[in-house]
């Protein structure tokens, strides 16, 4: 299964990368909501956006799950920050705050 991690913060990324591809995913990285529908649009393979809320860009992690919910509806997506819990969610997003331990973030996946 193909995971998109979407997180502005290269350390973060790179750890929460690492851990998915320990535990068998195919992961690809961006780093802000642009380069994350750059890659959606050139690749019909990927089951799950794990997205940071809080990122510099055109849209921060909300609009970018609202995005995806409304042009690919089956994309799973987890949210996550530690800035800020979000009021509302988007139909099927599922909220993960930060600081999140990886077996958090994989039994989150293996609940859709």
């Amino acid at each position: 299964m193909v995971i998109l991690v979407v997180e502005d913060d290269r350390l973060i990324n790179l750890m929460a990368s690492d851990e998915l591809q320990a535990a068998g995913y195919d992961v690809i990285s961006a780093y802000n909501a642009d380069e994350a529908i750059a890659i959606l649009q050139n690749r019909a393979d990927v089951k799950f956006v794990f997205t940071d809320i809080d990122m510099d860009g055109s849209m921060d992690g909300l609009k970018l799950a609202s995005f995806v919910r409304g042009r690919w509806p089956p994309i799973e997506i987890i949210v996550t920050s530690g800035k800020r819990l979000p009021r509302t969610l988007p139909e099927r997003v599922v909220f993960v705050p930060k600081p999140y331990r990886a077996e958090h973030v994989l039994q989150t996946i293996a609940n859709f």
